[in-house]
């Protein structure tokens, strides 16, 4: 393995972290918007969305943790190329690509419980548009 084989994730990581921070801000601001709201019009809505918030907060956290630890541990492994270490080299850059993979498999099923809210919405905009209030 060459100094640049893991060098190659850098860009990639980068980027993932930067979507993930993306999708944890536009969470928070559904979270803010939720908590300024009418509460009496929303109550229903924003008791169901509440668990389904909090899930996907952690989740993003996690998504988050395993995405640096995979930049941190492919940093490693390019010191460990750097200091002539090829066998700690690689198995830290495998380990580095296991938690890339394990941070993009928690984006997955962030993404699957994502889907699941906006079905509680369109659930309710279902029911409004059916049952119109006088």
């Amino acid at each position: 393995m060459e100094l640049t084989t893991p060098a190659l994730l850098f860009p990639a990581i980068s980027l993932l972290l930067l979507a993930y921070t993306n999708r944890f801000l536009v969470l928070a601001q559904l979270i803010r918007q939720l908590h300024s709201s009418e509460r009496d019009y929303f109550q229903s809505l924003v008791q169901r969305q509440i668990a389904n918030l909090r899930q996907r907060i952690a989740l993003i956290r996690l998504m988050q943790a395993l995405g640096v630890s995979s930049f941190i541990v492919c940093t490693l492994s390019m010191l460990g190329l750097f200091l002539n270490q090829q066998q700690l080299a690689e198995v830290l850059f495998a380990l580095s690509l296991l938690l890339l993979v394990a941070s993009l498999l928690t984006s997955l099923y962030e993404i699957a419980i994502s889907t699941r809210a906006i079905e509680v919405e369109l659930a309710d905009i279902d029911a409004k548009s059916r049952y119109p209030k006088s």
